[in-house]
């Protein structure tokens, strides 16, 4: 399985890659800011629409909805499109969906709005995380791979709890626009800075439905669903669990979410080096990391010292594993990368939808706000079972003569 770049791709070094990597992780900035946003400005939103708090998680659902019905399909109809061109339509689209949203007159046009920007999501990351590898050598994927998704982790540092307290201060509302303005700047940076490269001429979307045949393609969509559920069970309710549980003031919030997205930026840098060390042992690193400080987080959360302790670490557990899994699908699948890559995003957010429902269940049968904790401790636990699972086979498919280019 060689992981070296096409032939046709084009390497950049210097301030010129730098420009174009940034220009792609300015569109994970605007999506990680829109899809996590939300979560600490669920009781404003409630109050403005006239819902509940569980029916403003369903706000966090449409999104994730979105993302996992987009990610297979935008990817396997846009399969003979030159990556730069779909992902510039694919942001086009997410910032008219999410200008959309600062209009909705109502609760159900709210979700209709959210489903629609969570549609370009996966695919987006998908082939963002392909074109910033193919500007790279082959020895330095996973960091590339980090740098795209470090938008993401940016987000959490500033983009999340600017646009929270600027939610709690002028309207929930604005967040949609800011996401907006964010879509329509990394517009013109892509147009201006990522090099062109034609379509492969075998693309096709039967070539990319390849990547569906595979069962080590399935393993670690599971591991990552599982996994990263545990990740979601916490983040959801980090809110009310820093306020009813750890004491904390409504308006330090935003404030303690920049500590988590911190962790996050850590962690992803992190994971992109693990990943060019060893694709599944940083996988397997990150899941028994969460393991242990999940259950840590559950025990300390009722004291304010250790549980901001604790948000920052598990901020940064959670991101190390985002690279190694996205390198995974594509190593999975190498006759079909676009589709494999956007799959990894799919299974991030079932994993947001299993982790807030999961969460969501053991706080409505009375267990209060420590509980996801635990629950998330048990998702990352099975998230390295399905790993181990996955490795062993890996192994032993890789037994004959033919072994892969890069170590995973």
């Amino acid at each position: 399985m060689s992981h070296t770049s096409s032939p046709t791709s084009t390497r950049l070094e210097g301030r010129a890659l730098l420009v174009a990597v940034v220009a792609l992780g300015m569109g994970g900035f605007g999506i990680g800011t829109t899809e996590f946003a939300i979560m600490g400005l669920l009781q404003e939103g409630a109050v403005d629409l006239g819902v509940t708090n569980p029916d403003m998680g369903l706000l966090i659902s449409a999104y994730a909805v979105g993302v996992v019905v987009g990610a297979p399909v935008i990817t396997a109809i846009g399969a003979r499109v030159p990556h730069k061109t779909m992902v510039l339509w694919l942001m086009a689209f997410f910032t008219i969906a999410n200008v959309s949203s600062v209009v909705a007159p109502d609760y159900e046009w709210m979700l209709l709005t959210r489903f629609l920007s969570g549609l370009p999501h996966g695919a987006y990351f998908g082939l963002a995380a392909i074109l910033a590898g193919s500007l790279v050598p082959a020895t330095m994927r996973g960091r590339a791979i980090a740098w795209v998704m470090l938008g993401l982790s940016i987000a959490n540092v500033l983009g999340v709890p600017v646009v929270t307290w600027m939610g709690q201060q002028l309207g929930w509302r604005w967040m949609f626009a800011v996401v907006g303005l964010v879509g329509a700047l990394t517009w013109i940076s892509i147009k201006l800075f990522v090099p062109f490269e034609p379509a492969r001429a075998e693309a096709s979307i039967r070539r990319e439905l390849t990547a569906l045949r595979s069962g080590q393609v399935w393993l670690a969509v599971l591991t990552g669903i599982v996994g990263f559920g545990g990740f979601f069970a916490v983040y959801t309710y980090i809110s009310p669990t820093l306020t009813d549980v750890t004491g904390l003031p409504l308006g330090s919030v935003p404030v303690v979410l920049g500590l988590y997205g911190v962790g996050m930026v850590i962690g992803n840098l992190l994971g992109g080096r693990l990943a060019d060390w060893s694709v599944r042992g940083s996988i397997y690193i990150a899941t028994s990391a969460m393991v242990v400080f999940m259950t840590t987080f559950g025990l300390v959360s009722p004291y304010p010292v250790p549980a901001l302790i604790m948000v920052f670490v598990l901020g940064m557990t959670g991101s190390i594993l985002i690279p190694g899994l996205q390198a995974l699908l594509m190593d999975s699948a190498p006759e079909a990368q676009s589709l494999a890559a956007s799959l990894n995003h799919a299974a991030l957010n079932v994993a947001n939808a299993l982790g807030a429902a999961l969460g969501a269940a053991v706080v409505g049968l009375g267990l209060g706000y420590q509980a996801p904790a635990f629950v998330g401790a048990a998702l990352a636990f099975l998230g390295l079972l399905l790993a181990l699972a996955a490795g062993r086979g890996s192994h032993s498919a890789r037994s004959g003569p033919r072994r892969t280019a890069l170590a995973v």
